[in-house]
């Protein structure tokens, strides 16, 4: 875990060590979607060719919601297209579209706010951020 000086969580030196672990878009999508899927549970959707259902196939999208925001980032020839959304009672209210760098940031934050109260988040924080298991 990388922490800052004050103590606290380094989102940026983890964003760039997550970017840096898995350079390949497929690589951090099977990361992302591995290391989630119990934290987030049906909080995760992800997509693979040929259908949501399939298992094996290469990952097209992922798209969680943590609290009022939604992250979707979806695989575009060898590149991601990243958004980032706010919901409202149900609703989506604002989709905006970021980069990739700007996405893997906010879903860390979003991992680390799950993390402050469920201890499967944070080791699932740790995990995609140090590598291994804990």
């Amino acid at each position: 875990m990388t922490i800052d000086a004050g103590g606290g969580f380094d989102l940026e030196l983890a964003a760039s060590a997550l970017q840096a672990n898995a350079g390949d878009v497929q690589v951090l999508l099977t990361v992302l979607a591995e290391q989630l899927a119990d934290v987030l549970g049906s909080r995760l959707e992800v997509t693979r060719a040929g259908g949501r259902l399939r298992r094996g196939g290469e990952i097209t999208s992922v798209r969680l919601t943590v609290g009022n925001d939604v992250l979707e980032a979806v695989a575009d020839h060898g590149s991601l297209r990243c958004t980032a959304g706010r919901v409202s009672g149900g609703i989506r209210i604002r989709t905006e579209t970021i980069g990739a760098s700007e996405w893997v940031r906010r879903l860390l934050e979003a991992v680390r706010a799950e993390a402050a109260h469920s201890d499967a988040a944070r080791q699932a924080l740790e995990r995609m951020v140090i590598g291994g298991t804990t």
